[in-house]
């Protein structure tokens, strides 16, 4: 049920800010587009639920997160008229914005570079190591949630940060 919660907040959080939600990082490109007529999907595949995943010993603290969906995932503005065509927003702790970039209301994001690979920086957290929960958002070529139904295609996954 804490989940659940969590992925609803995290929904709220972006329909309020959704616009504001978009600018920025991160990694390569990813393989085959959905068929037309196919629900766009979202999942975490790195790190697994619960896991407790490693810092990096810079500032930052970061950690890579691969993401997988049956969109393709490109660069923010290079989609064109590809409707199966987006990239992913990052938050860390998605119910607050404690965790988010200073003056921006998301962590990261794979915008610059697309692909599958989206590095989430635990440095901006009041504290970096403990648990945490990941949430991603597949965005459009213009930073808007791609909508099932009415709500935005996200991801979560709670896991648990430590120094090296």
């Amino acid at each position: 049920m804490h989940r659940f919660a969590l992925c609803l907040a995290f929904i709220v959080i972006l329909s309020g800010s959704t616009h504001a939600f978009a600018q920025d990082h991160a990694s390569h490109a990813a393989a085959g587009a959905a068929p037309a007529d196919a629900p766009p999907t979202l999942e975490i595949v790195w790190p697994p639920a619960n896991a407790t995943v490693p810092l990096s010993a810079d500032a930052e603290g970061a950690i890579g997160v691969v993401v997988k969906s049956n969109f393709r995932l490109l660069p923010a503005g290079q989609c064109g008229d590809d409707p199966q065509c987006g990239h992913v927003h990052m938050k860390i702790d998605p119910d607050g914005d404690s965790c988010n970039i200073p003056g921006l209301t998301y962590n990261s994001m794979n915008s610059d570079f697309g692909g599958d690979l989206i590095e989430a920086r635990f440095g901006h957290c009041p504290s970096p190591t403990g648990p945490h929960v990941i949430g991603i958002l597949l965005a459009d070529d213009t930073h808007q949630p791609i909508l099932v139904d009415g709500q935005p295609v996200t991801a979560l996954v709670p896991i648990t940060t430590q120094r090296p």
